[in-house]
């Protein structure tokens, strides 16, 4: 582990995508620290990431954190959301600030872009040294045909009709939706600032990539994952447990993590429990 606490240095800049997307990025730590990039989630920003970057650039660690297409401080385009486009845009910002030997660090959404990835750029897989997926399942819709002990193997979160439903009355149903996925300790003032963060992307266009997100199917990616693979998952998550850990036993030498309720074993775990979620993460990327 590196605990030698480092000034970070830090810097924000902008990489432009293949289809002329401006993507805001920030970098901070030394220069010639063991990288790290975090992927933020469905609506999420880079910032909720905020307490993982200050840990890990303040001990050495070079941290990269961006904002996705249409969220955050990046460009929002009415264009491009789908899964394959943000996938393309990870590939264009890892060849941008030529990222290599980089840990990655994808919650929720972030995960299902980093198997897009994979999958869509196989020359490129050797810039990554280390994935942590954050509770994310391999598919999140259940098929109608499917029995409840299916689905409940795999985690899936909707059936086809509530994925709709969330698209289609996203303003009411956002704020209660992002409060299911903290426990109660959270506070007011906290929860407030993340859902001011979901807000930055339009409706409109959060509708229209959870549509294309809820019905993507990643189960016959993740054999073909070959670096060190960590899945954290949560007790107390609106995401079942069980079907997240699952998702490592489909990566060739792929761990688990359940963070318990006890753990704050929320969706947003590396949140509530920064101390535990950081300890975690480093012991796994540097043994």
């Amino acid at each position: 582990m590196q605990h030698n606490k480092t000034p970070p240095c830090s810097e924000t800049g902008l990489v432009t995508t293949q289809d002329g997307v401006h993507l805001n990025y920030t970098q901070s730590g030394p220069l010639t620290g063991q990288k790290i990039l975090f992927i933020p989630g469905w609506r999420q920003t880079a910032a909720v990431w905020k307490k993982q970057v200050e840990y890990f650039s303040s001990t050495g660690y070079r941290v990269t954190a961006y904002d996705m297409r249409g969220h955050g401080e990046s460009e929002k385009p009415g264009f491009g959301y789908r899964i394959s486009r943000f996938a393309a845009d990870l590939n264009d910002l890892l060849n941008q600030l030529d990222l290599t030997e980089v840990s990655v660090v994808a919650h929720s959404m972030g995960s299902s872009i980093s198997w897009a990835w994979w999958d869509q750029y196989p020359d490129a897989r050797d810039r990554i040294s280390h994935f942590v997926f954050v509770d994310q399942s391999s598919i999140l819709t259940a098929d109608r045909h499917w029995t409840e002990e299916q689905a409940k193997q795999v985690s899936a979160l909707f059936d086809p009709i509530g994925v709709y439903d969330l698209a289609n009355d996203m303003a009411a149903q956002t704020p209660p939706f992002v409060r299911s996925m903290f426990t109660d300790s959270i506070s007011e003032a906290d929860f407030e600032w993340v859902l001011s963060e979901n807000k930055k992307i339009s409706d409109k266009n959060a509708a229209t990539l959870v549509i294309d997100h809820a019905f993507r199917d990643w189960r016959d990616v993740l054999p073909l994952i070959h670096v060190p693979s960590l899945v954290i998952a949560g007790e107390v998550s609106v995401n079942a447990a069980p079907g997240i850990a699952w998702v490592a036993t489909q990566i060739p030498g792929g761990k688990s993590y359940i963070f318990t309720a006890e753990e704050k074993g929320s969706h947003f775990m590396f949140w509530e429990n920064p101390e535990r979620f950081n300890s975690i993460v480093e012991d796994f990327i540097t043994t």
